[in-house]
């Protein structure tokens, strides 16, 4: 049987630099298995500079990569979900729209690279740091052996990824 691609969106409060990364680097991981997104409930209009500058030093696509609203992909027409990830703590409390096809959802939250202050050094430090514990978390979510589990065993997995500490290590049991 053929699976179409998973639809996964992650989401921040200003889409600009977690949930941008986390886009970039399922699509890259995801092998064609998943089809990311990433979205804010308050977008900053704009990527961050840094985060695109890590990404395409990396050779991670940045291709379509924009900072937009999560009611595109609450309204009609729009991909249907079949997971959401938050990547931040804020947007984790806020109230979320009404997802079609009730997608698993997880808090992969992480420190906001965005918010550092600092030297040039310490702020690309920091786009590193959440781009390693994303690119962690994803390889662990892109090789679940989704055929096998059901919907409670997909929910537990995908929370447990999220509380994996942000260099990999502690990983909770999956």
């Amino acid at each position: 049987m053929t699976r179409r691609p998973f639809n996964v969106l992650f989401l921040c409060t200003g889409n600009s630099a977690r949930s941008i990364i986390a886009e970039s680097l399922l699509n890259h991981w995801g092998e064609g298995k998943f089809h990311a997104y990433s979205a804010g409930s308050h977008p900053k209009g704009a990527v961050q500079p840094m985060a695109l500058s890590l990404l395409n030093s990396l050779g991670l696509p940045t291709e379509g990569l924009r900072s937009k609203s999560w009611d595109e992909f609450a309204a009609s027409g729009a991909p249907v979900m079949d997971f959401i990830f938050t990547v931040c703590d804020q947007v984790a409390g806020e109230i979320c729209p009404v997802w079609p096809g009730q997608p698993i959802t997880a808090q992969w939250g992480l420190p906001d690279p965005a918010s550092v202050q600092g030297s040039d050094m310490e702020r690309a430090q920091a786009y590193r740091d959440t781009l390693r514990a994303l690119e962690n978390r994803i390889k662990v979510f892109v090789v679940l052996p989704f055929d096998a589990l059901d919907r409670l065993a997909l929910e537990r997995r995908t929370a447990a990824i999220g509380r994996m500490a942000p260099d990999g290590t502690e990983e909770t049991t999956l």
